[in-house]
């Protein structure tokens, strides 16, 4: 196995088997991606879709290294997760639409145009010139200040956008007239909120989704898994803070109650998501409940 791809196994602690997962999905999926990049004249974007906690960034950091070690190609990893609102512009949406939306996640709590600008600047990025890429801090529920931003300089040849509503249509009117949780049926009794979401997804976030030259989906069993898997996520941050001994600078991390609360604002569009994006998908990765892949599917294939 390269170097390069036991470094990122140890550095993100995973299991030996992925070394099987990297050779039997990971490296033919970024042959058939290098591929397709020569198709294309701006930089080539592959989307990653996924529920919480099902490695989307592994596997985006796993393709970047593949992509630029295997096949000379740069590429730019960018989480739809880092174009999340502000917490004082999400306190603004909860007072003058819905109080629910001062919980980042659901589409309506990202800055669109900032992700579209982004995106676009990259997409046509020459070897001289750089692009500024935000950052979200989980821990505080906040934007990093412009200081934190990355950057991004020179030409890009593939741009990985990953988030857990890359790639989704909106649910159909008709779908959202029945509460899916205690949120919904408590917190949203006049369908309001999910209404709201719904329609933000069904506009500015298509467009954003047009970009998308390719999809790749992390297929979980069932919603069910989630909880579980959020569950790690947010003890790998915490673990992270400890090691950096920043547990009790004013984050926002999370217990296992407001784990279960917070994943209810993403059941209705995750099962959504479990339905129909694997038909829409240029990929289709298989995973079970213990976080093994099982197999993928490629579009006209079987």
């Amino acid at each position: 196995m390269p170097s390069h791809i036991t470094q990122l196994i140890n550095q993100h602690v995973l299991p030996k088997q992925f070394e099987l997962w990297v050779d039997e999905y990971f490296r033919p999926l970024a042959q058939d991606i290098a591929g397709r990049q020569q198709g294309v004249s701006r930089a080539y974007v592959l989307g990653i879709q996924g529920t919480q906690g099902s490695g989307k960034s592994t596997i985006s950091e796993f393709l970047k290294v593949l992509l630029e070690k295997e096949h000379n190609l740069t590429c730019a990893v960018l989480s739809i997760d880092d174009f999340y609102f502000t917490l004082k512009q999400r306190m603004v949406l909860a007072n003058s639409i819905h109080p629910l939306l001062k919980t980042r996640g659901v589409p309506g709590t990202h800055d669109i145009p900032l992700a579209m600008a982004v995106l676009g600047e990259l997409k046509d990025q020459k070897a001289h010139e750089n692009t500024q890429l935000p950052r979200f801090n989980k821990a505080n529920d906040d934007r990093h200040g412009p200081e934190l931003w990355g950057e991004i300089t020179g030409k890009v040849d593939v741009i990985i956008f990953e988030g857990w509503c890359v790639g989704l249509p909106p649910q159909d009117e008709k779908a959202l007239s029945t509460p899916c949780n205690d949120l919904e049926k408590n917190e949203d009794s006049k369908g309001l909120w999910r209404s709201y979401v719904n329609n933000q997804l069904a506009e500015s976030y298509q467009t954003l989704f047009s970009l998308i030259d390719d999809l790749l989906v992390l297929q979980a069993p069932s919603f069910d898994v989630v909880y579980e898997w959020r569950l790690l996520q947010e003890q790998k941050l915490i673990n992270s803070l400890q090691g950096k001994g920043r547990l009790h600078e004013g984050n926002r991390t999370l217990d296992n109650e407001k784990v279960k609360r917070f994943i209810s604002h993403y059941q209705r569009l995750t099962e959504h998501a479990l339905n129909c994006l694997p038909a829409r998908a240029s990929w289709v990765l298989y995973q079970n409940a213990q976080h093994q892949f099982t197999k993928m599917v490629t579009a006209g294939k079987k």
